[in-house]
């Protein structure tokens, strides 16, 4: 096979073949305590998508359903969540919440995660090329280049805008003040540990936003604690995500909480359940909640509990399941939320 290459040619290959050998030998020991390295073969069953709505459409739009995230709807579900838990809340004793109103946040929830997730992979296009699960992104891969996708973007806006803007001044204001967090978060991995305090920022604003729909106000006594309980379910569900990919950001020179805590991870993410639960606590109590709410956070606690005992933190599979675990959390609280405010004097 080599026959008649030069010698100069020999060379080059001799050096680029050890050279590789190196670069896997270093991304096996950057993080000892990880089962999972960079490398062209996932774990069995590692973050796929298969057989999902995107297949159905044509092919021509398939690039812009996955940057939408159309075959990943638990984003869609985790962004949802704190709104619908804030727009239960906000309603009248003895009624159920607003079903327009939460269909309303369930278009906009499904909108504006796939506007973040644009925004997300147009900053990190350069590294999701090197990392096996964001590879096959749209931008990416080369399906979508960075100007369709910012056309795209211009679209996910505007549609967002006209959600924004069927609700009262109040929340209008308050909607809008979110924008630069959406625009900031995907930076935050290059220069702090925590990106997913950025996130849970981010994510959960509907927390108040859902409460300021339905009243034109927001209720602090409630909102607050309802925003630092989802605050602290974020730091729970994405430093268990994020350890999905902690070897390759190691390697990449990025940052997240899973790196920072590493062996410590489940002291921390007791803490963050915690926190989580005092704070639903302290809502439910400023919100004078009858007691299917607080049977509804005893079983989010337990599930909570479940979750942080059970998780194999070596293991990016289990990681991702127990990530998409989360939206059994999200409905327990929305029922445990609407029976304690239809049985409300």
């Amino acid at each position: 096979v080599c026959r008649g290459w030069s010698p100069l040619k020999m060379l080059t290959i001799k050096l680029a073949n050890r050279h590789a050998k190196l670069l896997l030998k270093s991304s096996s020991v950057v993080l000892p305590y990880l089962k999972y390295t960079s490398s062209n073969s996932p774990p069995s069953g590692y973050e796929t998508a298969k057989g999902s709505i995107v297949d159905s459409f044509p092919t021509s739009i398939q690039p812009y359903l996955k940057l939408n995230r159309l075959d990943r709807p638990i984003g869609y579900w985790l962004l949802f969540w704190p709104c619908s838990w804030s727009i239960g809340l906000a309603a009248t004793a003895g009624k159920f919440p607003s079903l327009s109103t939460l269909a309303l946040f369930g278009c906009g929830s499904i909108v504006m995660r796939g506007a973040g997730c644009t925004i997300n992979d147009l900053w990190d296009k350069d590294f999701d090329k090197e990392v096996f699960r964001t590879a096959s992104r749209p931008i990416a891969s080369g399906d979508v280049t960075p100007t369709q996708a910012l056309v795209f973007l211009a679209g996910q806006l505007t549609v967002g805008l006209g959600i924004l803007l069927t609700l009262n001044n109040y929340s209008i204001v308050l909607g809008a003040a979110s924008v630069p967090l959406i625009i900031l978060y995907p930076l935050m991995k290059r220069y702090t540990f925590w990106p997913q305090v950025m996130l849970g920022l981010t994510f959960n604003w509907g927390a108040l936003l859902g409460y300021a729909a339905v009243k034109g106000y927001c209720d602090w006594s409630v909102c607050l604690p309802l925003y630092a309980a989802c605050l602290s379910w974020t730091l729970l569900y994405d430093t268990i995500y994020a350890f999905q990919d902690a070897t390759d950001d190691h390697r990449l020179g990025l940052k997240s909480t899973a790196l920072l805590f590493n062996d410590s991870a489940k002291t921390w993410l007791s803490i963050f359940a915690t926190t989580m639960s005092s704070s639903l606590l302290l809502a439910g109590l400023s919100g004078g909640l009858t007691w299917p709410y607080y049977t509804g956070v005893g079983i989010v606690a337990s599930h909570l509990a479940w979750q942080i005992y059970s998780v194999n933190l070596k293991d990016p599979v289990d990681c991702s399941e127990k990530f998409r675990s989360n939206s059994h959390i999200g409905i327990i609280l929305l029922l445990s939320i609407v029976t304690a405010m239809l049985i409300k004097s």
